[in-house]
């Protein structure tokens, strides 16, 4: 038999009913952070492996996520797109052998990783979560959320990038109009760049990639293909974790679809870069960003142990 749970006691009850005390997060959806202003996006008159130099500011949610080498300087490591004031996405590789956060930085809204100027941040990091069925052996669920120790300040420089509504998933995951950036080799066996480059891609069909003649099999429906079949552009090392987005002409917004994450060399013929599909992990994504946004708001840490309490009475 039942037992049957006790009344909530009135306080709590009211409090319950209340919502969220004043400054907590709001479980608020992850493309509404999205404010895009992008002045310099398209101004490139031609458009990272085959690509060329980004005007400084087109590309405002790219971050460039930095290891301490020899406990005396920082060196850009993976890329990385900015969700949220205190949120940086990136791939799961990335933090490999290196989960200490003491050990990162980010670096926001800068073009010249040797040249940091007035609207470049820079933020310490609290905490790594890595997807918990990231496979090493696969590179099968390749994601990992940064939480910055303290907020960033938006502007023309540091924006959010934008997650695309449900209903235009299908057209933007079939996009020709798709854009790369980050500041990875610039050829297989080149060197890295001090300045962020962009590339102009297209995302392929599956059937194509995950061909015989290309992927055979690797690819599975968590990923998306984007670059050239005939190659010459592409993400390489450096690049991984760094933004996949698409334009979509109606609402005049770029949409953030995937983060690189693998391939076969960099910009060889018939090995596109492979990218994590990110509209398979928006849950994922939402609840990272909300447990990002409630570990600093005011008064989250009072309303979490109150639930807690009313919970536990009410079992």
């Amino acid at each position: 038999m039942r037992r049957a749970r006790p009344a909530l006691p009135l306080p709590l009850l009211l409090l319950l009913l209340a919502g969220p005390l004043p400054g907590a997060a709001a479980p608020t959806d992850p493309a509404d952070e999205c404010q895009q202003q992008l002045p310099l996006a398209r101004s490139a008159a031609s458009w990272i492996v085959g690509g060329h130099e980004a005007p400084e500011g087109a590309w405002p949610w790219v971050v460039s996520l930095q290891v301490l080498r020899g406990g005396v300087r920082f060196t850009h490591l993976c890329g990385g797109v900015l969700l949220g004031r205190r949120a940086v996405l990136t791939a799961g590789h990335c933090v490999d052998g290196r989960t200490d956060p003491c050990a990162w930085r980010a670096v926001l809204g800068v073009h010249n990783l040797h040249k940091h100027g007035p609207h470049t941040a820079r933020r310490r990091i609290r905490r790594i979560t890595v997807h918990s069925q990231f496979r090493r052996d696969t590179f099968d669920n390749d994601v990992a959320v940064f939480e910055l120790r303290s907020a960033v300040r938006y502007s023309l420089y540091i924006q959010p990038s934008c997650l695309p509504p449900g209903a235009l998933l299908q057209g933007l995951e079939n996009s020709s109009d798709c854009y790369i950036s980050g500041w990875g080799r610039t050829a297989e066996k080149g060197k890295t760049s001090p300045v962020l480059k962009q590339a102009h891609v297209g995302i392929l069909p599956p059937s194509l990639c995950n061909s015989s003649e290309g992927y055979a099999g690797l690819m599975n429906n968590r990923t998306l293909c984007a670059g050239a079949w005939a190659g010459g552009t592409d993400t390489c090392q450096g690049d991984s974790g760094g933004p996949l987005v698409c334009y979509h002409p109606d609402t005049d917004r770029f949409y953030l679809v995937g983060i690189a994450s693998f391939g076969v060399g960099c910009g060889r013929p018939r090995y596109p870069g492979i990218y994590v599909r990110l509209s398979q992990y928006r849950t994922w994504i939402k609840t990272k960003l909300l447990q990002t946004n409630s570990t600093h708001s005011p008064g989250s840490t009072t309303l979490t142990l109150l639930l807690a309490l009313a919970l536990a009475r009410a079992l």
